[in-house]
């Protein structure tokens, strides 16, 4: 029988994930099969992965990055500072432990593109991938502030509360779902006038490859990044966690 991988999420047919798994199974000659799991409600997990044969791991994306916690029977130490999981790896056909191999992902691909101005960075979006974004900024030493509609604490300010001075040298990151396929029109609403060719705007979205506030960016000549890279790494270290089967 073969082993079974996917993706968890809500709505994730967008998702490369599956095509990046099937590719690699190809090519290895691996005797393993790769799905996307889209649930509407996280209380439908346990029966679902019961229902599961052979599933020796599962990556884990919007909106469950947060809520697979309470179902997980360990989690690893880094994902725990993160406070994040996008990787779980079934030990003994029932037992759960979660990792971020975001963070891995996100770091990895950003350091190649730092320039000695990049002191700041200004993160859009407070969900589950911000977490681990967070956590690999605080690592590279660069300060940082929290842009979202839900201000929850002192280090978060509203979209309406940018500034030109915000703006000086930052990294932007986008990691809202805004601008994802099929919605490809959208995206963060930052005064983009205030981008130049100091700056830098990571888009954590990846379908399309270039988003609509990534081509805004663009047009100010900032340096841009989208989230592909980003999603191969952690894809990667995912699997280097799965391929040691229990």
């Amino acid at each position: 029988m073969k082993c079974k991988f996917g993706l968890l999420g809500k709505n994730i047919a967008y998702s490369f994930s599956k095509k990046h798994f099937t590719e690699k199974f190809r090519l290895e000659n691996l005797s393993c099969i790769y799905e996307n799991f889209d649930i509407d409600n996280m209380e439908k997990l346990p029966a679902f992965l019961k229902s599961i044969k052979n599933l020796k791991g599962f990556n884990v994306t919007i909106p469950y990055k947060e809520s697979i916690f309470k179902y997980l029977d360990e989690i690893d130490v880094t994902a725990v500072k993160i406070g994040a999981v996008n990787t779980v790896k079934v030990i003994n056909k029932i037992y759960l432990k979660g990792y971020n191999t975001d963070y891995y992902g996100f770091i990895n691909s950003l350091k190649p593109l730092l320039e000695k101005q990049h002191k700041t960075a200004i993160i859009l979006g407070n969900g589950g991938a911000t977490k681990a974004v967070k956590y690999a900024l605080t690592k590279l030493n660069i300060d940082f502030i929290v842009v979202s509609r839900n201000c929850q604490d002192e280090n978060t300010i509203s979209y309406t509360s940018l500034t030109k001075k915000h703006f000086e040298n930052s990294i932007i990151i986008n990691c809202t779902p805004l601008g994802t396929y099929p919605k490809i029109e959208e995206c963060p609403n930052i005064p983009y006038q205030f981008i130049n060719s100091n700056n830098l705007l990571y888009d954590l979205v990846y379908n399309p490859l270039e988003s609509l506030f990534l081509k805004k960016g663009k047009e100010n000549k900032s340096k841009i990044k989208n989230g592909l890279e980003m999603l191969a790494l952690q894809a990667e270290k995912s699997w280097n966690i799965w391929k040691e089967i229990s």
